[in-house]
């Protein structure tokens, strides 16, 4: 089903498979769709002084790096994307909280453990890719930029990478995954805008349009600019002035 979360700062719509850890000093309230009612697991919890042979909190931390990270997030809320891992371990834990059984609270115990660094793992594993994303979206705008600064040059993906201090093969995935073309495919489609602007605006022979857009075989760049645009730089040129004819008259 489907509900959401009001905190005073945001209201958080969850579906199936979320699943959200929040600090139970930030005011909230749960509101249900009633038109698709959600059934939840929910379990609260505190943290005091330790009791018993189980390793506290601090202990736990000091053996996982993640959980480290995430006890000093300091975030009033995280929500997450469950791939069901979340969901059985939160399950048994309900599940053990409701046994009578005198002798369950090591398991509990376990169970609240596995939970946490589960859901540490999953927060400090999300900043990462955020970050990454981020890093890799600044490589990006450099090369766009390097591209269309460039774009009349002879170009190799190798050349951008030295410019923006980056491995090659990690550049043009990153580009790929962010923008769906590869780079030297955005690098022909840009040569062949300018072309188009070249062939438009200016009175440059057409055998020299290719020089001026970075490539040196005009039989290439003919091939090219008809893959583009289904026209030949000739007909092309000649199919904007008869446009400019046309409106004129």
């Amino acid at each position: 089903g489907r509900c959401t979360v009001d905190t005073e700062d945001e209201s958080i719509s969850m579906k199936k498979g979320d699943f959200i850890l929040l600090d139970s000093n930030v005011s909230h309230r749960l509101i249900v769709d009633k038109e698709s009612p959600c059934r939840m697991l929910n379990v609260e919890f505190s943290f005091i002084p330790k009791e018993g042979c189980f390793p506290s909190m601090k202990d736990l931390a000091k053996e996982n790096s993640n959980l480290a990270e995430f006890l000093l997030l300091g975030r009033p809320y995280a929500v997450l994307k469950d791939p069901n891992d979340i969901y059985y371990t939160l399950k048994n834990l309900v599940l053990e909280l409701d046994k009578k059984e005198k002798d369950k609270e090591i398991v509990i115990q376990l169970h609240l453990a596995q939970l946490l660094i589960q859901i540490s793992r999953m927060v400090i594993e999300e900043r990462k890719n955020e970050r990454d994303y981020q890093q890799a979206n600044v490589y990006v705008k450099k090369t766009i930029e390097y591209l269309h600064q460039n774009y009349d040059c002879n170009i190799q993906v190798k050349d951008i990478g030295d410019t923006v201090n980056i491995h090659p093969g990690y550049l043009h995935r990153i580009f790929k995954k962010q923008t769906g073309f590869t780079i030297m495919e955005y690098l022909t489609s840009l040569r062949m805008e300018k072309a188009k602007m070249l062939l438009a605006d200016t009175d440059i022979p057409v055998i020299e349009i290719s020089y001026y857009v970075g490539i040196n075989s005009r039989q290439y760049f003919s091939y090219l600019f008809k893959k583009h645009t289904n026209m030949t730089p000739i007909e092309y040129r000649k199919s904007v002035s008869q446009d400019i004819v046309k409106f004129s008259s």
